[in-house]
């Protein structure tokens, strides 16, 4: 079984409320609401993964230094198996665009309950609200 290595981040703004995108239709699982992230390439540390797909995906620019590891998942995806990490951040430059996405939405940790999201995100979300 091939291990897939995805990171992802839950950007926290000042009201406490954490940024979700909603999946693509030309994506799996598409219209799914999730964190913003994606693959770990090769020979690419998590952290400089997530910092390339938040200026990918979002257009915006965050520091290694305000990543702090949170919550990880791992669930089996096919013949793979899913290892998503989850970082919290507070601070960033620029504001989230959804340049990969069909729409981003702030919303409070839990009214992520009531979104439709990936299997994998799901049991991040009791962990994420008592870290905010």
């Amino acid at each position: 079984m091939t291990m897939l290595l995805v990171v992802a981040v839950a950007l926290i703004d000042p009201d406490g409320r954490v940024l979700v995108q909603r999946r693509s239709a030309q994506r799996s699982m598409a219209g799914l609401w999730e964190f913003p992230g994606g693959k770990v390439e090769k020979d690419e540390t998590p952290e400089a993964a997530l910092i390339r797909e938040l200026r990918e995906e979002l257009g915006i620019e965050v520091e290694q230094a305000c990543l702090a590891p949170g919550p990880f998942a791992s669930e089996p995806l096919g013949d793979r198996h899913l290892l998503l990490l989850l970082y919290v951040c507070r601070k960033w430059r620029g504001t989230p665009q959804p340049l990969d996405a069909d729409g981003l939405r702030w919303v409070r940790p839990v009214e992520l309950h009531g979104l439709a999201m990936p299997p994998a995100d799901k049991p991040l979300i009791g962990l994420l609200e008592a870290l905010v």
